[in-house]
C-alpha cells in the first residue's frame, strides 16, 4: 500500500482516512498515523491517536475531522496521545483509552466493548505486549473490515517489546487473538503504511518472533547463560544498523524474560 504525504488526508477504506504526522524517527517510522473514522453517511468523526502535541498536525486533524464525536487512544505513549488534551478541548469531545488516567469526560475502555460512534460499530480488543494498556479497534462495515492496530502491528518492520511495561508472552497471546480475525481484514497501523491482510501479517509476526527466540537460544548456547542483553544483541542483530541496537536490547530483555519463564 502507498503511504500519505505529511499534512494530506488519504482515504484508505470507505470509513477510514489517515493524516500522517511529521514526526519521523527510529521508533515512529515515517511518523504517527492519526486515523479519522466515520461511516460514509455520518456527519461526525472519530479520531484515533491524535499524535504528539504538534499544533500544525492537530489543526489539520481538526479541520479534516469536522465534528468529532470521540477521541480514542490505542496506548499511552506520547507519540500517540500527547495531543489528545489539546484536541479534546477544542473539539469538546471525550478521550477514551484502556488506561483510566488518559480518559477525559467518559470512562475507560475494556476488552470486548462495542462502541457505536460516527455510524460505525467498533470492537475493542485488549492486546497487551507492546504496552500493558495496548488496544486495537476492529470494524466491520458494509462489507469492509479493518483493525486499527496502534503499535501492536506496524506497517513496516516489527514492534518493540520493552519490559516491564511490555511483555512478550502477552504479546504472543495478543497476536494469536488477532489471527482469529477473518482473512482480508485491512491493517490500519499506528506507524507505517496500511496493509491488506491482518491474518497474513500476524502469521509473519509470529514466525519472526519464533525465529528470534531460536537465535537467542543459540546465542545463549554460544555465550553462556550469563550473557548480557547487549552481548546477545551483538550476535543476533549483527546485521542490523547499530542505531537500532538500543530498542533491540529492550526486545532481547523481553525475550530472555519469556524464555526464563518457560518450563
Amino acid at each position: 500500500m502507498s503511504h500519505p504525504a505529511y499534512g494530506v488526508s488519504r482515504q484508505v477504506t470507505p470509513f477510514a482516512s489517515v493524516v500522517l504526522e511529521d514526526n519521523p524517527g527510529p521508533m515512529t517510522l515515517d511518523g504517527t498515523n492519526t486515523w479519522l473514522l466515520r461511516a460514509p453517511d455520518s456527519t461526525r468523526s472519530i479520531v484515533v491517536d491524535p499524535g504528539e502535541e504538534d499544533l500544525p498536525h492537530l489543526q489539520r486533524v481538526l479541520a479534516e475531522a469536522g465534528e468529532i464525536e470521540s477521541i480514542l487512544i490505542t496506548h499511552h505513549h506520547a507519540d500517540h496521545v500527547g495531543g489528545a488534551t489539546w484536541l479534546a478541548e477544542r473539539a469538546n469531545a471525550p478521550v477514551r483509552a484502556f488506561d483510566p488516567d488518559l480518559c477525559r469526560g467518559e470512562g475507560p475502555l475494556r476488552d470486548g466493548d462495542i462502541l457505536q460512534l460516527a455510524g460505525l460499530d467498533l470492537e475493542v480488543l485488549h492486546t497487551p505486549g507492546h504496552s500493558a494498556d495496548s488496544i486495537c479497534f476492529a470494524i466491520d462495515h458494509a462489507g469492509s473490515s479493518a483493525v486499527l492496530t496502534g503499535d501492536t502491528i506496524l506497517g513496516r518492520g516489527t514492534t518493540v517489546i520493552s519490559p516491564p511495561d511490555g511483555e512478550l508472552g502477552s504479546y504472543l497471546d495478543a497476536l494469536k487473538t488477532l489471527a482469529g480475525r477473518k482473512p482480508g481484514t485491512a491493517v490500519l497501523p499506528g506507524h507505517g503504511p496500511d496493509l491488506p491482510d491482518l491474518v497474513a501479517v500476524v502469521q509473519e509476526y509470529l514466525a519472526h518472533r519464533e525465529q528470534r527466540l531460536d537465535q537467542i537460544r543459540g546465542a545463549l548456547a554460544q555465550l553462556g547463560p550469563s550473557a548480557t542483553p547487549r552481548q546477545i544483541v551483538e550476535v543476533v542483530y549483527a546485521d542490523v544498523d547499530q542505531s537500532l541496537w538500543a530498542p533491540a536490547e529492550w526486545s532481547v530483555r523481553a525475550q530472555l524474560e519469556y524464555l526464563r519463564g518457560q518450563p
